[in-house]
């Protein structure tokens, strides 16, 4: 067997072998920390052959689905080599999904076997013909598992199949199924290296490509991942001091907890090399405070799970740029287009476009979507549309506007959000806010602030409106307690807008 560093500059490999090659390396070296549960490289490869051998023997075949849905721990994290070892892919499902989109997901995904939380299979019709098993009853699962040392059959994988399935986050209908395949994560693990002796700490859900990008290659280079079932400010503290570590992934509304956590300074962070973020909007101040008391780098990444192209931003080598989401990384085309699929001239607005070696297969039975999801250049090359507005500065680094769909039409103006949200947050009683705009007869649309923090929401309008251009004024502020976010830290403005009954 080559060595795991030897695999790692082939062209294609297996992340399966990946883990049993630092097996016999490193046998003894700690892989994952979760659950009060330390297992070893040694442990984990084994884990990964009984499930495997388990999942044969239940009939699941080469290329096709398992589903997994819970919170994070152990059991979760040695199920991905698991499956992937069985040739198998991965389907993980959001835990705050409704039980109608669950049982979706089952259906469109395809899996004969799923592994779930007691409460969310309590709550869940799982079909007859599907084996539910418990994620998160250590019992159950040891018993589920075959006797130790079995070992599976060996199975060939096909680059181009599914090596995971990440469902996008949807409170109504159906999520679409973003498949990735073995080839576009083999690329990415090599992409994404970790040095000798990485711990990461992952406070994201496991279904999340925001927690992937980072779990997946911590222990594809030999490093340990430890697992919160939960973000908690202490905990993620205490565990970063207690086990040295030196990466995390996290999302802005984490770093914004964190850095207003009353102890944060009493702890000793000084091991971290790298910090991450991505997923949602990251505020420039917020990401100068992180540099300012934080030890290591940061790094914000802008990109889709859909793959495509992708910008990072060193924020500690371009202190100046903290505005930005960065430039495009090695390998990654990035451009705007406008509403009729033109690309724009320099300096000019549009939606952004990506092209690189990480890009999905496309929507799992939706070829329709899939399409709609597209842009070609005029030499035939595909790129993916992210929906999202945005503008190159001089120095070619990204500026976000906003989501397309997000963008304001009022009296035939281009408002965007974004824009709005900087002003309005500049207010001292302001601690969060979103802009939505909502149908008006004579404007076609109008914005509304929706705000944490004030008492008074009409003075907050009249405050912000004296700043604002004359187009681009509140017709309305509304008080709220807290804005609603998704796992990974994203407002969800449909959530608010039905909730408040906006337009």
């Amino acid at each position: 067997m080559p060595t795991a560093a030897e695999m790692l500059e082939q062209e294609f490999g297996c992340y399966a072998d990946l883990i049993a090659a630092h097996a016999a390396e490193q046998p003894d070296a700690e892989a994952i920390v979760a659950d009060s549960r330390r297992i070893s490289y040694a442990e984990l490869d084994a884990y990964g052959n009984r499930i495997a051998a388990g999942l044969q023997r239940d009939g699941v075949a080469a290329g096709e689905s398992v589903a997994i849905c819970g919170l994070n721990g152990w059991v979760y994290a040695v199920l991905w080599l698991g499956i992937l070892r069985a040739g198998a892919c991965v389907a993980p499902f959001a835990q705050s999904s409704t039980p109608e989109a669950l049982q979706l997901m089952l259906e469109d995904s395809g899996a004969k076997i799923y592994f779930a939380d007691a409460d969310i299979a309590a709550a869940t019709d799982v079909p007859d013909h599907v084996t539910l098993i418990a994620l998160d009853d250590d019992a159950a699962f040891e018993g589920w598992l075959p006797d130790d040392g079995a070992k599976p059959e060996p199975v060939t994988i096909d680059p181009k199949h599914g090596f995971n399935i990440i469902y996008s986050s949807g409170t109504t209908g159906m999520p679409k199924g973003i498949v990735q395949s073995n080839e576009m994560r083999w690329r990415q693990l090599k992409a994404l290296a970790s040095p000798p002796g990485t711990v990461a700490i992952l406070s994201t859900p496991l279904y999340s490509n925001t927690t992937l990008v980072i779990f997946l290659p911590t222990l594809a280079w030999g490093g340990k991942a430890v697992l919160m079932k939960k973000f908690n400010t202490l905990e993620f503290l205490e565990l970063s001091e207690a086990e040295g570590v030196t990466n995390a992934m996290l999302v802005p509304v984490q770093y914004k907890r964190l850095m207003a956590e009353p102890s944060f300074d009493d702890f000793d962070l000084s091991a971290y090399r790298l910090k991450f973020c991505t997923s949602a909007p990251f505020a420039a101040e917020l990401k100068a405070d992180i540099l300012k008391r934080w030890p290591g780098g940061l790094v914000e990444f802008y990109g889709m799970t859909e793959g495509g192209g992708s910008c990072s931003l060193m924020c500690h080598e371009f202190p100046d740029k903290l505005h930005t989401v960065g430039r495009p990384m090695d390998g990654h085309d990035i451009r705007l287009i406008d509403e009729d699929g033109q690309e724009v001239g320099e300096g000019e607005i549009g939606e952004i476009v990506g092209r690189s070696a990480t890009m999905m297969n496309g929507y799992k039975n939706r070829p329709e979507q899939t399409r709609e999801g597209e842009w070609y250049d005029a030499e035939g090359n595909r790129f993916i549309r992210t929906g999202d507005v945005g503008r190159f500065d001089e120095d070619g680094f990204l500026t976000l506007m906003d989501r397309r769909k997000d963008m304001i039409i009022s009296g035939g103006f281009n408002i965007y959000p974004s824009d709005l949200e900087a002003v309005v947050k500049e207010h001292p009683e302001v601690e969060e806010v979103a802009v939505i705009g909502v149908a008006n007869d004579d404007w076609g649309e109008t914005p509304v602030g929706v705000v944490v923090g004030p008492s008074d929401a009409e003075a907050i309008r009249e405050w912000a409106n004296a700043k604002l251009g004359k187009t681009q004024r509140l017709s309305e502020v509304r008080i709220v307690d807290e804005l609603p976010r998704s796992a990974i830290g994203k407002v969800l403005k449909r959530e608010l807008r039905d909730a408040l009954k906006l337009g």
